[in-house]
């Protein structure tokens, strides 16, 4: 047992250590060194001086300690999700050890341990003559000596970047040999002898137990009672705690979790197996128990039944890495990757990795277990493996105001080691990590929006959004043109071969208007667009930036990007124009109990003008193309759809409080989602049973506010020139009114004396008018002709002038007055001198007269 006080042999030990070890020490190596001059005072002075001038602190680092990572269940209370380790370890208190697993080191290890200080004279004495006469370093060392051993290897192991390094903190600090040898075993003796001076005997004992190696990965004694036995180290018995004892010595000899063996014989065979018994080990435990009995530590009766026993092991293997997150292993991934790369875990890559595995931090996440679950089922939906593509399929949730990341789910089930068929171990909604993200589809079409808004544009301005040839502007004054529409190389085609219209960009966003996009990229560049995106969070899935190439089909989401981006960016739109970068750690804090949380990074990317202006348009969406995924629960919500070629198909949206993404397409290959059907639900539709499962459980837990009234600026009408057309042909007409903005009705053809064709009538005409206004435009049918006027003075001799004219429908029309002739005098006609009509039009003759005496 271990014991409070020290005897008088003790005291004098410790005495020893303290006072006399030194000028002993140096003697003994002397005399192993250089056996001819050892009874010289020089040598023995020398050697003093050696022995004194070497280092006598020992710093001793912290533990090397799992990481662990936890997230909230439904009721809030923090649960393991996760670990990370080199080492098993599971640090334990002086008094969560049976007293009889001391018994048991100390009987086989050190059985002088609380009579001496630090270092056992008797014992080196006797280790050190033994090596003098055979040519060996081994031996002798106390357990504070093999506790310190274990302080300068772990030292060592926690600063390692690689197994070589770690393979050099063994050999150094067990070095056995020749002078380094000797110079090693001094070095220990120096520092354990002043560790005694400052530590107790028990904070020894148990710093021993806690640093040292019981085999393979396992450290302590916590860890080694949870993993050879299921129990902890409280609960150990004589015989478990003897077999534990007696690892020390072999660990990877003695270890019994290695039921085909754990070493070989001189001729290859395995020993040490479940077949014999584990009978090394078991020789081993006897020989502790033995030791333990001598020094009465257990009685006859409890030493003959623990040497009875069988080596029964109950192998507990501690998990680690993300497969323990079940049902949340990616965003696990993650969380990992953070902890990787961010710089508040570490300033380098190297000293990240090992802190993860070695630096026993508590990370706590974001994680929200009701919408994690939430989100697997509703993306169950799609099956994991399908025979005729590698479908994929994810769905990410943040919460707006905050990035805190809520769920992350997608189809595929988890495998560190994947096939990436039926498992995989990429994560779809992140960038990087195997993940080349996935075309954006019409969802990328926000960024044109918002570039539209921030150079002061209304989405009330129409457009022309017909389909035809367009000449885009890609950056820095360059051009190319395109043809939207079903002819022409390149091509782009609207859904479902919609010819366009002219209209405003409110319109177009609730249609999803490829035509339309690209009318605006007339007038706003695809650079700038993709660099407003790149403002926003997005990247290429890849990593790389978006305004690499800035082609045409960028504005309709050609690119690669990861769903997290684009939540990111559309969170940022309902927080009013705040961008915060997504995370999943709430909290971080290290092993010595410091708050290392990573500091959140939110701010404004957009006017709170353009923010509400894009919330209000995007709501529009969910009359339009975004009509099936309605969730009609009453909480106000935006989103926008996107389908990319039909190989893949995204919504995204948000409400005040959290945004959604989905995304299912093709993980590699180009399959058309439209000619498969999977649950009922056609594959490039199948967004629609997703999105609004996830958003509405996401509106049930957190709520949301109705969104800001839009800008009254960017939601105003706006007026425009309206060219005249008249003179113009029908069709010269309609591209010049369709390329100013309007949209064109050719109404019926009228009397003109123009050419057939030629347009005589516009409606509005000429001047300032709405931008989009529908026109009507009458072209002259070339049948008019203009009504004469000079016709002769009386009335008959009018009538028969326009008959000769070739007008078939001529009457006269008389008014009395007093001071007229008798015969009447011809004041005009109606339709009056100069009217285009057709010959066919009646022609009345009007004449004043003193008497109309009914005269026609």
């Amino acid at each position: 047992m271990p014991q409070l006080k020290r005897t008088a042999t003790g005291v004098l030990g410790g005495l020893a250590g303290l006072v006399g070890l030194s000028a002993v020490a140096g003697i003994l190596v002397t005399a192993t060194v250089t056996p001819a001059i050892a009874v010289s005072g020089y040598a023995a002075t020398s050697a003093l001086d050696t022995f004194e001038n070497m280092p006598s602190f020992l710093e001793i680092d912290p533990l090397m300690l799992p990481t662990e990572i936890y997230r909230k269940d439904s009721a809030g209370n923090d649960v393991l999700m996760a670990r990370f380790y080199d080492q098993n370890r599971i640090p334990v208190t002086f008094d969560q050890v049976n007293p009889v697993m001391y018994d048991a080191i100390i009987s086989s290890e050190d059985k002088n341990f609380y009579t001496h200080g630090g270092v056992d004279l008797l014992g080196t004495l006797s280790a050190l003559a033994g090596n003098a006469s055979n040519g060996s370093n081994r031996g002798g060392s106390s357990i504070t000596q093999q506790y310190v051993k274990n302080v300068q290897q772990q030292n060592c192991e926690s600063k390692a970047t690689n197994t070589d390094e770690v393979a050099a903190c063994f050999a150094e600090t067990t070095v056995s040999t020749g002078s380094a040898g000797y110079q090693r075993k001094l070095q220990e003796m120096r520092y354990a002898i002043q560790l005694e001076k400052k530590s107790s005997k028990d904070e020894i004992l148990l710093g021993y137990l806690n640093i040292t190696n019981f085999g393979g990965t396992v450290y302590g004694i916590g860890a080694a009672a949870q993993y050879y036995f299921n129990t902890d180290a409280a609960n150990l018995t004589i015989a478990q705690a003897a077999t534990i004892a007696g690892m020390v010595q072999a660990p990877n000899t003695y270890r019994i979790d290695k039921p085909d063996g754990s070493t070989t014989d001189k001729a290859g065979n395995p020993i040490n197996s479940a077949a014999d018994g584990y009978k090394l080990t078991l020789d081993r435990r006897n020989y502790v128990l033995g030791r333990m009995h001598e020094d009465g530590k257990i009685s006859t009766e409890e030493y003959e039944a623990a040497k009875a026993e069988p080596i029964t092991p109950a192998i507990t293997p501690r998990d680690q890495g993300c497969q323990m997150a079940t049902g949340a292993e990616f965003f696990c991934e993650n969380v990992r990757s953070v902890l990787l790369t961010d710089p508040a875990f570490g300033e380098t890559n190297e000293e990240r990795a090992a802190n993860l595995r070695r630096g026993g931090m508590k990370i706590y996440t974001t994680l929200d277990a009701d919408l994690q679950q939430e989100g697997l089922d509703a993306i169950s939906v799609v099956p994991a493996s399908v025979s005729y593509m590698n479908l994929g399929s994810s769905a990410v949730q943040v919460e707006v105001g905050t990035g805190r990341i809520l769920s992350m789910v997608q189809n595929r089930p988890y495998a560190a080691e994947a096939d990436g068929i039926n498992n995989t171990s990429v994560n779809y909604n992140v960038r990087g990590g195997g993940s080349i993200g996935h075309p954006a589809g019409s969802t990328y079409k926000v960024f044109s929006l918002l570039n539209w808004l921030e150079q002061g544009r209304s989405v009330n301005e129409s457009i022309n959004g017909r389909v035809g040839p367009k000449t885009v502007q890609t950056c820095d004054g360059g051009t190319q043109k395109v043809v939207a529409g079903n002819n022409g190389s390149p091509q782009i085609a609207n859904f479902e071969n919609n010819s366009g219209y002219t209209g405003t960009i409110y319109n177009f966003t609730r249609d999803s208007l490829n035509s339309g996009f690209l009318a605006m990229a007339e007038q706003i560049s695809v650079c700038s667009t993709n660099r407003v995106a790149m403002d926003m969070g997005v990247m290429r899935g890849d990593g790389t930036p978006l305004d690499q190439d800035n082609l045409a089909y960028d504005v309709l989401g050609s690119q690669a990007v990861a769903p997290l981006d684009m939540a990111e960016a559309y969170a940022a739109i309902a927080a009013n124009g705040i961008l915060c970068q997504p995370k999943s750690i709430d909290k971080a804090i290290d092993k010595d109990g410091n708050d290392i949380t990573p500091q959140p990074v939110c701010e404004r990317k957009l006017s709170e003008a353009v923010a509400s202006t894009a919330a209000y348009t995007l709501q529009g969406v969910m009359s339009g193309t975004g009509s099936g995924a309605r969730i009609g629960d009453g909480t106000p919500v935006f989103g926008k759809t996107g389908i990319h070629e039909y190989e893949h198909t995204w919504m995204d949206g948000a409400s005040s409080k959290v945004a959604t993404v989905v995304w299912v397409g093709n993980v590699d290959g180009f399959v058309k989602l439209n000619k498969h059907r999977e649950s009922g639900y056609q594959l490039s539709r199948i967004r629609n049973s997703i999105w609004p499962k996830m958003q509405g459980a996401a509106n049930a837990k957190y709520g949301g506010d109705a969104f800001p009234k839009p800008d009254a600026a960017l939601t105003k009408q706006v007026l425009t020139n309206l060219p005249s057309v008249i003179g113009m042909t029908i069709d010269q007409a309609t591209k010049t009114l369709e390329t100013a903005g309007f949209s064109v009705i050719v109404g019926d053809a009228v009397d003109g004396v123009e050419g057939a064709g030629t347009v005589i009538q516009q409606d509005p005409g000429a001047g300032r008018t709405a931008a989009g206004a529908t026109v009507t435009i009458r072209p002259s049918n070339g049948e008019g002709v203009a009504v004469p006027g000079g016709l002769p003075a009386k009335p008959a001799d009018a009538v028969q002038a326009l008959r000769s004219a070739g007008f078939g429908l001529v009457e006269s029309s008389c008014t009395k007055k007093d001071d007229a002739s008798d015969d009447g005098t011809v004041t005009g006609t109606d339709p009056a001198a100069g009217t285009i009509v057709n010959r066919s039009t009646q022609i009345t003759v009007q004449y004043q007269a003193k008497n109309c005496g009914g005269r026609r």
